[in-house]
């Protein structure tokens, strides 16, 4: 039998391979149980990843529209097929979406993304759009410079 922490694939193949002959006694249930947690807390990464990911462009759409591109575009719109597709692909996480403390440990992770890839700093300390728009498929924030009313 293969050990947990010498080769962790190996491992992973043989618990599955236990499991479908029903050989139950040979499992390794302390680690096959914090494995299987840690597929969720992955989903559960994988969606804040892709929301910081996704407001940190929509952030630089709005404060650098003269470095708007295509390439923009498409990371926006992938970000949001993604978003779309683990939310629907995994049920149980449309919760976070209701948390405020979730959103804003997103949105201080896409403020950093942005003020790294862009050097500006002056980002609002809390997300100006609402989740419909931010996962809206054509949504995209307006040009600071250009419109004058009050943020959302």
């Amino acid at each position: 039998m293969q050990h947990y922490d010498q080769d962790i694939i190996a491992w992973a193949n043989e618990q599955a391979q236990c499991l479908r002959a029903k050989r139950f006694d040979l499992l390794d249930l302390e680690h096959l149980a914090e494995e299987i947690e840690d597929v969720g807390k992955s989903e559960q990464r994988e969606l804040m990843h892709r929301m910081a990911i996704l407001l940190a462009h929509l952030l630089k759409w709005q404060r650098q529209p003269e470095r708007r591109g295509a390439s923009w575009e498409i990371t926006i719109r992938n970000q949001r097929r993604g978003l779309h597709r683990r939310l629907q692909e995994t049920p149980s996480l449309q919760p976070k979406l209701d948390t405020p403390d979730w959103w804003q440990a997103v949105w201080d992770d896409a403020i950093a993304q942005a003020a790294q890839e862009t050097g500006l700093a002056d980002f609002p300390e809390r997300c100006p759009w609402t989740r419909e728009q931010v996962l809206a498929e054509s949504w995209l924030p307006v040009d600071l410079a250009t419109h004058t009313s009050t943020p959302l």
